[in-house]
């Protein structure tokens, strides 16, 4: 028998349609109830399109260098998501390396 997870998200919006605040929860987290985030990027795998859809969301009230080191930490976790995925360390060792380097030109641009 297989067994069904659920991820789901709920976005409050105002009045102009821009999202106030991010609420998810996981049905195989381990915890109840629902959790706040400022920001998300999601990417799916269209095989019948051959295409990846995204769906990229964050709060008004995030700060642009809470991006930015949001950015940093998706790069290198990139990096980490495709060696699982393909075993190859070479190009996963490159993805952290661009990610570093741009991380430090964010810290950079920051001061």
């Amino acid at each position: 028998m297989s067994k069904k997870s659920e991820i789901n998200f709920k976005i409050h919006l105002d009045e102009n349609h821009i999202p106030e605040k991010i609420e998810w929860s996981a049905s195989d987290s381990g915890e109840e109830g629902t959790k706040e985030a400022k920001s998300f990027m999601m990417s799916l795998w269209d095989a019948h399109e051959n295409n990846t859809l995204r769906i990229d969301l964050w709060t008004k009230d995030m700060m642009v260098d809470e991006m930015k080191y949001f950015f940093y930490q998706s790069l290198i976790t990139m990096g980490d998501t495709y060696e699982r995925a393909t075993s190859d360390k070479a190009v996963a060792n490159e993805i952290r390396e661009f990610g570093k380097q741009l991380g430090e030109k964010l810290v950079n641009s920051a001061q």
